[in-house]
């Protein structure tokens, strides 16, 4: 979003220029070369290598996705998200399977192609160096490399916010009808994307309407009008799919969390961002601290010699809009959010994340010694990457354990029952279909596969936990009961542990066969045998 005088300010001297004093000579500009090369080869093979089993947000992907493409409005009704992505899965399932390589490689190809626009977009702001700044700091972000090797949408959230942050600018410098049509086309796939682009919109929106009041010239005023009007028709296009927007916004919301106080969230965000999870590591607390300090770093500072930098309160305009943007989006939504009282993920910032990656990598820039440059870079680059290689390490989900005894050992005719159905679709994806099995879930007795968010909260509430035993006891008829339940759900207080007891009262003889890990899972789940009447 830098206005025209503020490109002229931070533009490199000629195109693809480094920044003053970051010239190489051969052998450096080689081993530069090997040095980005390396680091890029392992940050691709970390998008597509995931040891865990797919978590339950995944799952639902992958089975929603499956469905004919004339029963997603209807599934995503009761789901809550948008449809571009369940879309794009869809066929690509179609071509290359549903295994977990396979649904993941979608996240992690659209990962991958965010790398061009990362480079193309630090390279606006400072030349070569800050094109390979933005690059290697978004293909070594250890949130980068999560989302890409997850089953959702947030891959393509990125993808589409760095390429539709290109286009706008494109558009501000030469508002041809292409390049506002690209916009429109952006606006318009990433509401149908995630319903966080609301918040980014509504922050580029405003940005744009500064412009077209305060541009220092009657083209930038012109420009910023004509983008505006680009966005809106884009928004246009997602007229069709309010009605469903509507009856989610009534019915489904976040019935799995509670609202977050906005700082809290944001606190949160940064924890994620930086990669720290379940199990938490050291080296995350350390990159959080880089997060903080480089952005702060590229909008008040600027280098004196190769040993100071100035602070500059009024602000630097290096990144100034950019930072705008992006943390305006996340904190407009953060608010929004808890005013409505709606629970808050960091993953749901994935709007605002190539905009503070391209503020982490024009910290870098500041430095006026090329040696800092390169060290400071590099531990960015160093931590980004050993978050990376835990995520290839860590469980997500504690579903295989469970599965695992299941499949080993029950028989056609057994009963699994899931408290709640949110364990449902991350165990019955890797138990199938073949074993003959009646699969259950609180609190509705339905299948495993998908989970039905419609007013979730007052369908919990108005359950009877002992008539919901009962009706599995029938069901069951003596065949043995596997119990596969993880308590703390938010809305599912106490339910859960009120139909084992109920259930362990009717079969005398229960054993735990699997223990409850919250500390190592993120999607912690436990296994309780009821032996056969």
């Amino acid at each position: 979003m830098t206005s025209t005088a503020d490109a002229a300010t931070t533009a490199p001297a000629e195109d693809g220029a480094a920044p003053s004093g970051t010239s190489l000579g051969s052998r450096d500009s080689l081993l530069a070369g090997i040095a980005i090369g390396l680091v890029l080869i392992v940050a691709v093979a970390l998008r597509f290598v995931v040891r865990s089993d797919l978590w339950l947000d995944e799952a639902l992907s992958v089975n929603i996705a499956k469905l004919p493409l004339g029963d997603l409005p209807a599934a995503l009704k009761r789901d809550g998200a948008p449809p571009v992505y369940y879309v794009l899965l869809h066929f690509w399932m179609e071509v290359f399977g549903r295994s977990d390589t396979a649904v993941r490689a979608l996240s992690g190809v659209l990962s991958i192609a965010t790398f061009p626009a990362m480079y193309l977009a630090g390279r606006r702001l400072a030349g070569r160096w800050g094109g390979w700044a933005a690059v290697l700091v978004f293909a070594t972000s250890p949130y980068a490399i999560r989302y890409a090797s997850e089953t959702r949408m947030y891959s393509l959230v990125m993808f589409l916010v760095a390429w539709g942050y290109l286009a706008v600018v494109r558009a501000l410098e030469k508002p041809t009808v292409g390049r506002l049509a690209v916009v429109a086309l952006a606006v318009a796939t990433l509401l149908y994307t995630h319903n966080w682009s609301y918040y980014l919109l509504a922050t580029v929106g405003l940005v744009l309407l500064y412009r077209a009041w305060r541009g220092t010239t009657t083209d930038d005023r012109r420009g910023a009008w004509r983008v505006i009007v680009a966005m809106v028709v884009g928004g246009l296009c997602y007229l069709p799919w309010l009605p469903v927007v509507k009856y989610q916004l009534e019915h489904t919301g976040t019935p799995w969390g509670d609202a977050r106080l906005p700082w809290s969230g944001l606190t949160s965000f940064v924890g994620q961002f930086s990669g720290v999870g379940k199990p938490a590591h050291g080296e995350a607390y350390v990159f959080a601290a880089v997060v903080l300090v480089l952005p702060l770093l590229a909008l008040f500072g600027a280098a004196v010699n190769a040993r100071h930098v100035d602070l500059d309160l009024r602000t630097r305009p290096l990144v100034r809009w950019e930072l705008v943007v992006g943390l305006g989006a996340i904190v407009l939504g953060l608010v929004l959010s808890f005013a409505s009282g709606t629970a808050f993920d960091g993953r749901y910032a994935s709007v605002g994340v190539p905009f503070l990656v391209l503020a982490i990598a024009m910290g870098t820039v500041v430095f006026g010694s090329p040696r800092a440059r390169v060290v400071v870079l590099a531990v960015v680059v160093l931590l980004g990457l050993a978050g990376g290689v835990r995520n290839a390490r860590d469980l997500r989900t504690q579903a295989g354990e469970v599965a695992a005894v299941i499949a080993a050992e029950a028989e056609p005719g057994d009963v699994v029952v899931y408290c709640p159905d949110q364990l449902g679709p991350s165990v019955h994806r890797l138990l199938g279909d073949d074993l003959g099995l009646t699969e259950l879930t609180f609190p509705a007795l339905s299948g495993p596969e998908r989970v039905n968010w419609v007013d979730y909260r007052d369908r919990i509430d108005a359950a009877d936990s002992d008539a919901f035993a009962r009706r599995v006891l029938d069901r069951a008829d003596g065949a043995r009961i596997w119990y596969v339940v993880s308590p703390g759900y938010r809305s599912v207080e106490e339910r859960c542990e009120e139909v084992g007891a109920a259930l362990a009262a009717a079969r005398p003889g229960s054993a735990s066969r699997v223990a409850i890990d919250d500390v190592l899972y993120f999607e912690f789940l436990g296994l309780t045998e009821l032996p056969g009447s």
